[in-house]
């Protein structure tokens, strides 16, 4: 009862259906399909939280320095408002070998207690 090839691929051709291997090989694919989509959602959307929170303490920094700077020429200035979540800390040092009439001023915003941005500018008493 020795077959040769061509009788092989004769009764293997009139098969119907899917084997197990194919099967196992197509739900593999699938799942690595899916698991690469969320992958690809998580990762966007956590960077989109990152840029809002970075486009937050933007704002937040040069809205203070605007304040700063249109406020009198003093040794300390008052905070503007903030969201929910944010601080903002100013740090204002005098420029040493100067008459002390330029100011450096640096604003630090801060969310839930990891500092986020800082900026520095000058203010000059004019």
């Amino acid at each position: 009862m020795t077959r040769t090839i061509t009788q092989w691929l004769k009764v293997t051709q009139n098969e119907k259906g899917l084997g197990l291997v194919e099967s196992v090989v197509a739900v593999a694919i699938a799942g690595v399909t899916v698991v690469a989509f969320v992958t690809a959602l998580s990762t966007g959307s956590i960077a989109v939280a990152e840029l809002d929170q970075e486009v937050v303490a933007q704002g937040l920094a040069r809205t203070q320095l605007e304040f700063i700077k249109g406020s009198a020429y003093d040794t300390s200035y008052s905070s503007v408002d903030t969201p929910d979540g944010y601080t903002i800390s100013i740090d204002v040092d005098a420029i040493p070998g100067t008459d002390n009439d330029i100011q450096k001023i640096t604003v630090t915003i801060s969310r839930d207690g990891g500092e986020i941005l800082t900026v520095e500018d000058y203010k000059v008493n004019r």
